[in-house]
């Protein structure tokens, strides 16, 4: 008997606990602090639900919640810098039930909806740090063959053979172009090349910063090759920052000393079939490369060689094969190669009606 009567107090206790009626407005969690969370539980089902939120500026907006016994919304967009109050008005036949809730939205140090970014970002960098590791102890990766770059030693060659100087255009961006960056780096191989055979190098600049970057990367590349006697700091001048001043800068240089080699490595814009077609005319080796895609095709018709895209990009690891820039390279080449995959799970989930992975990425992406 005595069991009994504890069991139906024990149920008479959980009954009371659900029908306590509870109306809480807090921070959503996990988030950039833009967001209240608002849940309620009610001891029966109201005919209608009526409230407002009023922020601590004076700001005033209605917010819908749904007629039931209990749930959770999210009232997002909000400022974080304010406190808001929700003041909400129940309909239940006759009676009129008023419920008032507060809350600070706050800025957490992690968003949980931001999760996939970390995973693939911790992914990739774990594939990065293995693969230069495994460059250093010796080991061979390989990296598709780029024709422009194996052009290199045929056009200081013919250069050399000629006895005419080789035109290097670093392209018109600034330095904090990343293209330029690029464009610095082949640049160093073909200066240490130019030095070994003596072979004269003409490098124009756009820019201060450019110029001075330019020059040590030349000069360290004649220290490499044992020949900072034959370094000359004039090969590496300033012509302009107007545009296209500097294109007609260039432009005159090709028709002066007729380079038998020219290299457009860079960020290029409305010059580029400019430069092309003049050094077309001069009947000079070309190669040429940039990440604008909008100006490959005047390169492709124009140049002898183009590096497409990201081919500028892996330039110099394909040409150094320092094992810091292989690593590195082979590393993003497996992210590149993750998306591919994901992409095509993903669609495979949803076309058999499995939107885990969607939701899963979608919600970094929002």
């Amino acid at each position: 008997m005595k069991h009994r009567l504890l069991i139906v107090l024990f149920f008479l206790l959980l009954t009371a606990l659900a029908a306590k009626e509870s109306f809480e407005l807090k921070d959503a969690p996990w988030d950039d602090g833009k967001a209240l969370q608002l849940s309620w539980t009610f001891s029966f089902v109201p005919d209608s639900v009526s409230a407002a939120l009023f922020g601590s500026d004076g700001s005033i907006s209605s917010i819908i919640i749904p007629a039931k016994l209990s749930g959770m919304i999210t009232i997002s967009d909000l400022d974080p810098d304010l406190s808001y109050t929700l003041n909400a008005t129940v309909f239940q036949g006759d009676e009129l039930l008023s419920y008032t809730s507060q809350g600070n939205p706050r800025e957490q140090w992690f968003y949980l909806h931001k999760l996939a970014f970390l995973v693939l970002l911790l992914m990739i960098c774990f594939a990065i740090v293995y693969y230069i590791t495994a460059a250093r102890h010796g080991k061979d990766f390989f990296i598709r063959r780029i024709a422009g770059l194996d052009s290199m030693e045929e056009a200081i060659g013919r250069a050399t053979e000629k006895g005419k100087p080789i035109l290097f255009v670093p392209g018109i961006g600034d330095l904090d172009d990343i293209q330029t960056i690029a464009s610095l780096t082949i640049l160093s191989h073909l200066a240490q090349r130019s030095a070994e055979y003596n072979t004269e190098l003409i490098v124009p600049c756009r820019f201060s910063m450019v110029l001075s970057a330019a020059r040590e990367v030349v000069k360290e590349a004649y220290m490499k090759a044992g020949r900072v006697d034959a370094y000359k700091p004039d090969s590496v001048f300033y012509l302009t920052d107007d545009q296209f001043g500097y294109v007609a800068g260039i432009d005159g240089i090709m028709l002066r000393e007729k380079p038998a080699a020219n290299f457009f490595l860079g960020s290029f814009y409305a010059e580029s079939l400019i430069l092309a077609e003049t050094g077309f005319s001069t009947g000079a080796i070309q190669t040429a490369g940039t990440a604008q895609a909008h100006q490959l095709p005047f390169f492709v018709v124009s140049c002898d060689y183009t590096l497409i895209g990201e081919e500028l990009f892996a330039a110099s690891a394909y040409l150094s094969r320092d094992p810091q820039q292989l690593g590195s390279l082979k590393g993003h080449d497996f992210g590149k190669l993750l998306v591919i995959l994901l992409i095509i799970i993903g669609v495979i989930l949803e076309i058999a009606g499995i939107s885990n992975l969607k939701e899963f990425i979608a919600g970094s992406l929002s």
